[in-house]
């Protein structure tokens, strides 16, 4: 299975989508005393954003994606760095009892599941998940940010404009990052066992120069719907133009929302 982020989709998602600032990567250590005898299950981990800060605080991390050009981007990216200690596996979430069955009951200090939990069907997940952890040990999931056609402010309306008359439709997926998905996803917590659920709240702000927006913009659209090599400069210079002048600033909030286990 996969979900359309191959091809020049995830080159565009490895360079150009947002990482994690060090207070999110703190925030998860904390959530479940994470410490070098510990492992943790990446799923959905993309190209590998949270998957590689976090490995030099524990001593393995699983990074698990569907898509294979994700891992191999991230595979690339961790022997550039030197992370020696994450395993790419090619899964989803459908596949975490084979995780349980190679990893053993018990083992698992964190799942982390970062703006991907809207691609899972999480109730089952949740529940798969929870006879897999040590002793305070959990799920945490990670919203990073609304889309960049989203936001509230006069660049991000103009964007959405853009986008929406281009592929003829109206962009209101908010990825799981909405206070509603966040609530839904507390309750499905609750409602596997999960206990001390909680949320953590990061804001920060960062300047996007029209490159890294664009950039960002192709990393988010299905490999099948990306525009071909020739018309991405007119379609780029369509969008340039109907922006305000950069840079474009843009105010994060990055949601950790963590349930744990006795």
């Amino acid at each position: 299975m996969t979900v359309g982020f191959s091809g020049e989709v995830a080159e565009y998602y490895a360079k150009y989508r947002r990482g994690y600032p060090p207070p999110v990567i703190e925030a998860l250590q904390a959530a479940f005393a994470l410490d070098a005898d510990d492992v943790v299950l990446d799923l959905g981990c993309g190209t590998g954003q949270l998957a590689l800060p976090l490995a030099s605080r524990v001593r393995s991390v699983i990074g698990m994606d569907p898509e294979p050009d994700m891992l191999r981007l991230a595979g690339e990216t961790a022997a550039v760095q030197g992370v020696r200690n994450v395993t790419w596996v090619l899964g989803a979430d459908r596949d975490v009892p084979a995780v349980g069955a190679l990893v053993g009951q018990k083992c698992l200090a964190m799942t982390v599941i970062g703006q991907a939990l809207h691609w899972m069907r999480h109730e089952e997940l949740f529940s798969m998940l929870v006879p897999l952890f040590r002793a305070g040990g959990g799920v945490a999931v990670v919203t990073n940010g609304t889309p960049l056609w989203l936001q509230d402010c006069a660049w991000s309306r103009a964007l959405r404009a853009c986008l929406e008359g281009h592929f003829g439709t109206r962009l209101k997926a908010t990825c799981g990052t909405s206070a509603h998905d966040r609530r839904r996803y507390e309750e499905a917590l609750q409602a596997a066992g999960f206990t001390n659920v909680r949320e953590t709240v990061i804001d920060y702000s960062a300047e996007l120069t029209f490159d890294e927006l664009i950039g960002g913009v192709y990393s988010a659209i299905p490999a099948d719907q990306l525009p071909g090599p020739d018309d991405r400069p007119a379609f780029a210079e369509r969008i340039r133009q109907s922006l305000p002048s950069g840079p474009y600033l843009e105010s994060v909030q990055v949601c950790v929302l963590v349930g744990r286990v006795t």
